[in-house]
């Protein structure tokens, strides 16, 4: 399904910065990445988002402390992003889709869901309007004005339109296949939900980047009782209750962020590409990925 293009909401951004944080269960969530002069990108983002959907997003974090390269890069897993949303006709072929990567270990695989088909008659308990605002970023990135589901983003980069299997699996395989150039360790804190993220580059990266935390469940089915999928009981995996961006990072200096998780739903950690937008942060490659846990 199509729809037309959409406004961005606006904010400047600037330079890296590490973070403390501490986040709970399905708190608020910020859209995707970008970089411009001004005030700090993780605000810029977080102020976005209380403009999208007019709630409290995460706060300015906090310096903490670098730390000098402990290994070289390793490959991280292949984040595999479905925007999808259950008033769409055309999105359970990609959902089972992505339920089937969603179990290989390396893939990081998140369902979005959208809320703009919320008016044909069914509206989707999932979606929140930061994923929207997520999905039309990378639009804007790509120059693209157009959004539709079902759309599959591979690494932050490759964009598949209701991808079959196959198509889906030569796209993972050609990710992975690409030299990692960010190492990332997690380890676990002296406190249960207590993590460390150690980021190191052997060579600066060309562009900064934003880190974000994302919290998802599992699993879901949800019986549809109106619109385009009514009488359907339709599977869900890895569905994204929250995104957060949390921290900056150049890219060039070593540096360890301290993760507070709490709540049952799992969480993972990507670091992306901050790219140039007109008016508003844009997500660019996907650089580092892994789970806490």
């Amino acid at each position: 399904m199509v729809s037309g293009g959409a406004t961005f909401a606006a904010g400047p951004v600037s330079s890296p910065a590490d973070a403390d944080l501490r986040l709970a269960d399905s708190e608020s969530v910020s859209p995707a990445p970008g970089s411009l002069p001004g005030a700090s990108l993780v605000e810029s983002l977080n102020r976005a988002l209380e403009r999208a959907i007019g709630q409290k997003a995460v706060g300015k974090p906090q310096a903490n402390t670098l730390i000098a390269p402990s290994a070289p890069p390793a490959p991280s897993p292949v984040v595999v992003e479905l925007f999808t949303s259950q008033g769409c006709s055309a999105c359970p072929p990609a959902d089972a889709a992505l339920a089937k990567v969603a179990a290989r270990p390396d893939v990081l695989a998140l369902s979005l869901h959208v809320d703009y088909w919320d008016y044909l008659g069914w509206e989707d308990p999932f979606a929140q309007p930061a994923f929207t605002a997520r999905q039309k970023a990378y639009a804007r990135a790509a120059h693209l004005r157009t959004l539709y589901t079902p759309q599959v983003i591979v690494a932050g980069t490759q964009s598949l339109v209701s991808p079959a299997d196959p198509e889906l699996d030569a796209t993972i395989a050609a990710a992975a296949a690409a030299p990692p150039t960010v190492a990332m360790i997690v380890s676990r804190g002296a406190e249960p939900g207590q993590y460390a993220i150690d980021l190191s580059a052997p060579r600066p990266l060309k562009q900064g980047t934003v880190v974000q935390i994302v919290r998802y469940v599992p699993q879901a089915r949800v019986e549809i009782l109106r619109g385009e999928n009514a009488g359907q009981v339709l599977d869900f995996a890895n569905v994204v209750t929250a995104w957060h961006a949390v921290a900056e990072w150049d890219g060039k200096a070593p540096v360890r962020l301290n993760a507070k998780i709490e709540g049952e739903e799992p969480a993972a950690v990507i670091v992306q590409t901050a790219l140039p937008g007109k008016t508003v942060p844009l997500p660019g490659p996907i650089v580092a990925a892994g789970w806490l846990r």
